[in-house]
């Protein structure tokens, strides 16, 4: 996302090169008799600085480039149709207005500099909670929050099931509301995705250590008389299927596909395994297979996997084989022909205080522009974080680029930025888990551990949390 909207504004409305004898002065140039449509269609073609110099052209071309119908349409092309349907639906809600402001929003979203966090946590007594925990599901679907599991104090698993509806009003306290339904089996250090209207989950430990690879599907409905119900059951998969894990990353990918990698395997060693599990369009079964590329991510757990822009997967940190904590970031681009891992290479030295990136247990959500949010998680030291950071993949190269243009300074300076935080200042945490409305303008973040006691690293320090907050990208003009 480049600047120039002023300059593109100010410019003489005259011919190209601004002697009069361009486009404008042009009457039978055929790409004046081209309808908007088709216009616009060839402008979403061209990066930022090419659509912002099409309006020096002529009068008329200047009025489409800072047209809403344009705008609106380059929002949907960097940002996703998803977020854009979900942001016009909560604009609509809050605002009572009719047109979104598209160009002036795609501003301040490109240049974000903060975010605001919101305390939603109830002090009431009175009103059930669910418990502390860390390394447990949080997803945003059909309008709720669901949570599942986790591990409390004293290294116990959970399995209960929580719901809170949140519909658009995303500022508002929530009512947690506690589901019975049985199963899955209680574990820690799953992963749960969202595909469609259903969450699928997979693997996890339980108190005895043992690792599982089940796959669950649920759904979540709501009735007028019955309230929020959830439904779990068991997806039907082939005997093909990865080896039990927790402490994995998984991601999913058009709402068809799952993908997986690494975690802990049997024994407590670490996993650099890649799996897609395929699903049939009623969710009832699935097939897995592995990817076999190199190279690829080396072994690790803690780890996230962020499917950004609907099919590409960037995989960031966690902690390796020799128990060092990483800061790698590696690319899977899904819809190529032959899959393959690419690594993106940085110097932290080159990045405004890059040398807090290093992490494991934190939290990698897409945000709204096409971004990664990357907040919290903990160090080597086990020294917990609160900070939050913006991984730019558009500023990343295309998965076939050469290692000349991966190793650009000026396209890795662009990649990280550090935002301020504002407001409610949430205890620094890692293994919580944060999940954002489909817009992708509001984050919640729910549980975790966090810092407190002396020796914070041993298991008998742990200390776990049980506050939700919300986190809110500030935009400003």
């Amino acid at each position: 996302m480049k600047s120039g909207y002023s300059e593109a504004g100010t410019s003489n409305a005259g011919g190209v090169g601004g002697g009069g004898a361009g486009i404008s002065n042009s009457a039978g140039s055929p790409i004046t008799n081209i309808a908007q449509d088709h216009l616009i269609t060839i402008l979403l073609l061209l990066p930022m600085d090419s659509i912002l110099s099409f309006a020096m052209a002529c009068k008329r071309f200047r009025a489409l480039v800072f047209s809403d119908s344009l705008w609106e349409s380059i929002c949907r092309r960097d940002w996703g149709p998803k977020s854009v349907d979900a942001l016009k639906s909560s604009y609509l809600h809050s605002q009572q207005q009719q047109q979104l402001p598209w160009m002036r929003l795609y501003k301040q979203v490109s240049r974000l500099e903060s975010v605001s966090c919101i305390n939603l946590t109830y002090t009431d007594g009175e009103l059930v909670l669910p418990r502390p925990r860390a390394s447990h599901s949080l997803n945003f679907v059909s309008d709720c929050l669901v949570l599942f599991g986790g591990g409390c104090e004293g290294g116990r698993h959970l399995d209960d099931t929580w719901v809170s509806y949140i519909g658009k009003d995303f500022q508002k306290m929530l009512q947690w509301q506690k589901v019975n339904s049985g199963v899955p089996s209680g574990r820690f250090g799953h992963t749960c995705v969202v595909m469609g209207d259903c969450l699928v989950l997979f693997g996890g430990i339980n108190d005895h250590g043992d690792r599982q690879n089940d796959i669950w599907v649920g759904q979540v409905t709501c009735h007028e008389t019955l309230g929020i119900t959830l439904s779990w059951r068991p997806l039907d998969v082939q005997s093909v299927a990865p080896a039990p894990r927790g402490a994995h990353a998984a991601c999913s990918i058009d709402d068809r596909l799952m993908l997986i990698h690494g975690g802990i395997g049997l024994n407590g060693l670490r996993l650099g395994d890649t799996w897609v599990l395929e699903l049939s369009e009623n969710l009832c079964y699935g097939v897995w297979r592995e990817i076999l590329t190199y190279p690829s991510p080396p072994a690790r757990s803690g780890h996230t996997l962020t499917c950004i822009g609907g099919t590409r997967i960037v995989l960031f940190g966690g902690r390796g084989l020799g128990y060092e904590v990483l800061n790698d970031v590696w690319i899977l681009d899904m819809p190529e022909s032959c899959l393959k891992w690419v690594q993106i290479p940085y110097e932290l030295p080159n990045i405004p205080e890059g040398v807090s990136l290093p992490r494991v247990g934190h939290s990698a959500t897409p945000i709204l522009g096409g971004r990664l949010l990357i907040y919290g998680g903990e160090d080597s030291y086990r020294h917990r974080k609160d900070d939050f950071w913006v991984l730019d993949i558009s500023a990343m190269p295309s998965i076939n680029a050469q290692p000349t243009t991966l190793n650009s300074r000026g396209l890795l300076a662009k990649m990280w930025k550090r935002l301020r935080a504002i407001g409610y200042k949430p205890n620094s945490r890692s293994f919580h888990r944060a999940c954002a409305d489909p817009s992708g303008r509001y984050l919640y973040v729910f549980g975790g551990m966090i810092d407190g006691l002396l020796q914070p690293a041993e298991p008998s320090g742990l200390t776990f949390d049980g506050e939700l907050f919300l986190v809110e990208l500030v935009l400003q003009p």
